[in-house]
């Protein structure tokens, strides 16, 4: 069973210690530490106004979150105008049953995919080979796992956790029509090969799919953006382009559209627009040389809806720029896979719990320092860890934490809701775990605390509590 049906998040603690043992991996991960981060803080520091723009992008996802209903009408109406079909989908199924009727109607054998997200969330390409359909990812980090039969674990770098050599490896394991001898010693081959390949299958393809950075309502348009140009060939080379996009992708005008976009690429990649910023609207028109004869967009809740209202609206701001994971220690420790579904990192772990539920995406609002990075780069400037903070509350209200958690908890509650009692008791435990770790300074090991100290020791008490030093330094003055 895939693992968009069946997700491993109940299992993140397993799956972080198997990936910070992978040596291969944190090799890979040791380069996105340096490569996102640094490119967005220089392309930051060359845009003064950087900050009042991440303030009127927030505020245009405001609006638009806040009237959702009546910019979704004004772009359907848009949309149908230009020739084009709009199709809304409450659940995955849905959205799936929809493309996949498509391609029943035209007869389509093999279908060109741009990077999508949202296709993954619903996992559109399991879908697609089981009705027989071959779908054939045309970014080159999403044809590469695709190549490994993995999900994406990076948001807009799907395969920032391998290295150059487990891709060159992966390329003459599948291409094995290609002679054997050939060098690909270097990246700029891998990519030639790469091209090669997806050039075929662009002119090939009976049907494209994207996604959708944003959709217009004022024109009833669809944008992408790309560094590769393979959104642009998806999209107009096949006689019928497919928008798979979720609700919240909405902008009211272009204008609205053009700030996003400018926070965007700064905050994801470091550049100043990305390479290719595609505008789509409708099919083919009379006097147009190319572009798709048939236009349709499904549009996916899938519980996004239900988010409206509640403490974690403001998750729907979130433009997929991945500007958190790029930041976030936890991230950079055990990758994107650990997380288990489609979404890693700190967006991940707010995101997930509510599309898939708590039960199984609980551990994730876990995974974080608490450090505030991610809320700190995000363009939206989404309280991600204030997000975290209440799934943990919900987590807690409803038992789904271990007994350990929950009972440990609880005894602190207990001395902190009695001040006097709390400062005795932590006075007397720094003065013994002082004493038994005199000559050391610190512990190898503990109880109820193997998680920490299994991979590192726990520093001893110096003998007197931040209270009782405050006390005394008050009084001394």
């Amino acid at each position: 069973m895939s693992i968009h049906a069946n997700p491993t998040t109940p299992q993140f603690k397993d799956n972080a210690h198997k990936a910070m043992g992978d040596a291969q991996l944190q090799q890979a991960m040791a380069k996105l530490r340096v490569g996102f981060t640094a490119a967005r803080q220089m392309a930051v520091a060359r845009m003064p106004e950087f900050e009042a723009l991440r303030d009127s992008a927030r505020d245009i996802k405001n609006h638009t979150l806040g009237h959702l209903d009546l910019y979704l009408e004004a772009y359907e109406k848009r949309v149908t105008e230009a020739g084009g079909h709009v199709h809304f989908a409450r659940t995955a199924e849905e959205a799936r049953n929809i493309i996949l009727d498509i391609c029943k109607t035209r007869g389509a054998k093999t279908v060109t995919k741009g990077k999508s997200m949202i296709s993954e969330e619903i996992a559109l390409n399991d879908a697609l080979d089981a009705a027989g359909v071959k779908p054939i990812e045309t970014d080159l980090g999403e044809y590469i796992i695709q190549l490994r039969g993995e999900i994406p674990s990076h948001i807009i770098g799907p395969a920032v956790h391998l290295t150059k050599d487990q891709v060159e490896g992966d390329f003459r394991r599948v291409h094995t029509h290609l002679p054997a001898e050939r060098d690909l010693s270097e990246p700029t081959q891998l990519l030639t090969e790469a091209r090669g390949i997806l050039r075929e299958k662009f002119l090939a393809a009976d049907i494209g799919i994207t996604g959708a950075n944003f959709l217009i309502a004022e024109t009833g348009t669809s944008i992408i953006v790309t560094n590769e140009g393979n959104g642009d060939l998806t999209q107009i080379l096949p006689k019928c382009h497919i928008v798979i996009a979720s609700l919240e992708k909405i902008a009211p005008t272009l204008e609205d559209a053009s700030q996003l976009l400018r926070v965007l690429a700064r905050s994801a990649t470091g550049q100043e627009m990305s390479v290719y910023t595609t505008l789509s609207t409708g099919p083919r028109r009379p006097g147009d040389v190319d572009g798709p004869e048939e236009y349709h967009v499904v549009l996916l809740d899938n519980g996004r809806s239900s988010m409206i209202g509640t403490q974690f609206q403001d998750m729907l701001r979130c433009i997929r720029c991945g500007a958190c994971m790029n930041h976030c220690p936890v991230y950079h420790a055990v990758g994107g896979h650990a997380y288990g579904w489609v979404y890693p990192g700190p967006m991940g772990a707010v995101l997930t719990p509510s599309l898939i539920g708590v039960e199984k995406g609980g551990q994730l609002p876990n995974a974080s320092t608490f450090c505030g990075r991610c809320e700190s780069v995000c363009p939206m400037r989404i309280p991600l860890p204030g997000m975290m903070r209440h799934w943990r509350e919900r987590e807690f209200e409803r038992h789904l934490a271990p007994s350990s958690l929950r009972y440990g908890l609880g005894a602190w509650a207990f001395f902190a809701r009695r001040p006097t009692l709390y400062r005795w008791a932590t006075r007397v435990a720094m003065h013994v775990m002082g004493y038994y770790a005199r000559k050391t300074g610190r512990y190898s090991a503990m109880p109820l605390a193997s998680g920490w100290t299994d991979w590192r020791d726990f520093p001893a008490p110096e003998g007197e509590t931040f209270q009782s030093k405050w006390k005394r330094e008050r009084k001394a003055r």
